[in-house]
């Protein structure tokens, strides 16, 4: 934690955290898969490209260390409108290219920071799956796009 308040852009802020809502999702499938872990928990907020990348660089281990960058992808467009553009962003995202916009990725700036710094150590992006919330009970007029990504 010492060498992340020593970086300038690094605080800490317990109501930035009161209407992010990302843990309560990630945690406990977390805690399901790996048991016993630490975790450290960032919200990003307006920071930079290179802001973020800087900070995932200080924290980044080796194996040991996992990084979970959560975002949606696409907001309420039809089906199809909504597949067409998170087809796009998945295209840039193995690409590494780390300029996505809000409107690909509501989390678009700890994710252009993620891809920042895979682009830096040479890592490659697998897609795991992609989806969006037409794909299951959700109304088809209106849709939010998913996709599941791992780098190595």
């Amino acid at each position: 934690m010492q060498t992340l308040l020593s970086l300038g852009q690094v605080q800490v802020l317990d109501a930035a955290h009161a209407m992010e809502h990302s843990l309560e999702v990630q945690v406990p499938f977390l805690q399901r898969c790996l048991k016993d872990f630490h975790l450290v928990p960032l919200v990003v907020g307006d920071a930079s490209t290179i802001a973020v990348a800087e900070v995932l660089e200080a924290i980044w281990g080796g194996d040991e260390t996992l990084v979970v960058i959560s975002t949606d992808l696409s907001h309420y467009h039809t089906y199809d409108e909504g597949r067409a553009r998170d087809a796009a962003t998945v295209k840039a995202i193995e690409q590494l290219t780390p300029n996505l916009t809000g409107g690909q990725a509501c989390g678009c700036r700890p994710l252009n920071g993620l891809l920042e710094v895979a682009r830096q150590k040479g890592m490659q992006v697998s897609t795991l799956e992609v989806c969006n919330s037409g794909d299951t009970a959700g109304d088809k007029n209106r849709v939010v796009g998913y996709a599941a990504f791992a780098l190595q």
